[in-house]
């Protein structure tokens, strides 16, 4: 990546505008033709920050964290480093319900959005579906996409969750009544076999219907034209790491995407065995690197969408298997954000939090020239 020095950021800054270096954000065309002024901004100002430096992101990062729940200007993030993300990840999981999967009430949820998008931040949404059909997780695996999607015997069930998924989002408006944008990221991993749109349990022809009927369905039904899509495959689905083609399994196509993903928790396991740990740096830098380089074939912007280790069993974790390998690799350019998963306790949780034996190196981690945090990307950004 070959981030520069702080000192430096002006001039590549100024010369990144000009479309000398790095991404052109002139060149990347939003997926939606119809996109509205919100989300072209937002596009606009990721790509452009893409050349800055790499996001970083937690998943709930102010809902709750390891000893704490709903507490006001409250992050795990800040408690260990006194910074806060620029990257918020959220899920839309149990819609129908007034909390979702993992507790959350939405309309709390609604108001931290709100607030993150105020003070300079960027919201992406994640939506573990359950099945429509009978109600079970997600995670459920019967073979029921067919039976969804538009002709199907159970199509209006899909259309439902999907309106209601699509209420909560006009219902994010700043304080002037303008549409707040997100990155929304449906049916994601779809690459693996855990979900019930997942490899095995939908063909790949399912899935693509399935999420291009979702972006469809947005934009005709609920004329939505502040999101940008995501599409995020599994890592651990690939068996060569810098294989395109594994990549683009159900790829629904350039016309509904503005991000490449990818959710990587299996090269960044601490295995505290030298030529696995070695292993799997170098395949998540090959994958990243891919990424990198298909993403701008395609005029995309490209991240890696969910990541991290449970419980971070070593000490150096995050400057070792994921800064160094990034900042010190030549061909990822562009990578926007890393977005690490939740701290629900602490047997599950995928970044520092106070006492914790990496909150040293988290905090190196977020200060390294290439790491952007809110502070960063804040409101008077404005490059």
């Amino acid at each position: 990546m070959n981030y520069i020095k702080a000192n430096w950021f002006p001039i590549i800054i100024f010369i990144g505008a000009l479309g000398i270096l790095g991404c052109n954000y002139k060149s990347l065309k939003i997926a939606d033709q119809m996109a509205g002024q919100a989300a072209k901004s937002l596009h606009k100002r990721m790509v452009r920050l893409a050349d800055k430096g790499v996001m970083v992101g937690h998943q709930d990062a102010l809902a709750y964290g390891i000893g704490w729940w709903n507490q006001k200007n409250s992050a795990d993030m800040f408690r260990v480093s006194g910074e806060f993300p620029a990257i918020y990840g959220w899920d839309l999981g149990d819609i129908h319900l007034q909390r979702n999967l993992d507790s959350v009430a939405f309309d709390d949820m609604r108001q931290w959005m709100l607030g993150v998008h105020e003070n300079g931040g960027i919201n992406t949404i994640s939506f573990h579906v359950d099945n429509p059909i009978d109600g079970n997780s997600s995670w459920d695996t019967s073979k029921i996409a067919g039976r969804l999607l538009p002709g199907g015997l159970h199509h209006k069930k899909l259309n439902h969750q999907l309106d209601l998924v699509a209420e909560f989002l006009k219902s994010l408006k700043d304080k002037s009544g303008q549409p707040v944008p997100v990155i929304f990221r449906p049916w994601h991993e779809h690459n693996g076999d855990w979900f019930w749109w997942g490899k095995g349990n939908a063909t790949e022809e399912e899935y693509i219907a399935l999420f291009r009927h979702t972006v469809d369905y947005f934009k005709k039904q609920h004329h939505i034209h502040h999101i940008l899509y995501a599409f995020s495959p599994d890592r651990s689905r690939m068996k060569n790491p810098s294989s395109e083609e594994e990549y683009l399994y159900g790829y629904p196509g350039d016309d509904v995407v503005d991000l490449l993903g990818i959710d990587n928790y299996k090269d960044v396991r601490a295995y505290h065995n030298d030529s696995l740990d070695q292993k799997g740096i170098s395949d998540m830098v090959k994958n990243l690197e891919m990424l990198s380089a298909l993403a701008q074939k395609k005029g995309k912007l490209c991240a890696m969408t969910e990541t991290g280790t449970e419980t971070i069993n070593d000490a150096f974790w995050f400057t070792k298997r994921i800064l160094e390998p990034i900042r010190n690799s030549n061909q990822i350019e562009g990578l926007s954000y890393v977005l690490f998963w939740r701290n629900a306790r602490t047997n599950h949780h995928y970044l520092s939090y106070p006492g914790h034996p990496s909150a040293k190196d988290f905090k190196e981690f977020i200060t390294d020239p290439t790491i952007l945090t809110l502070k960063d990307i804040g409101t008077n950004f404005s490059h």
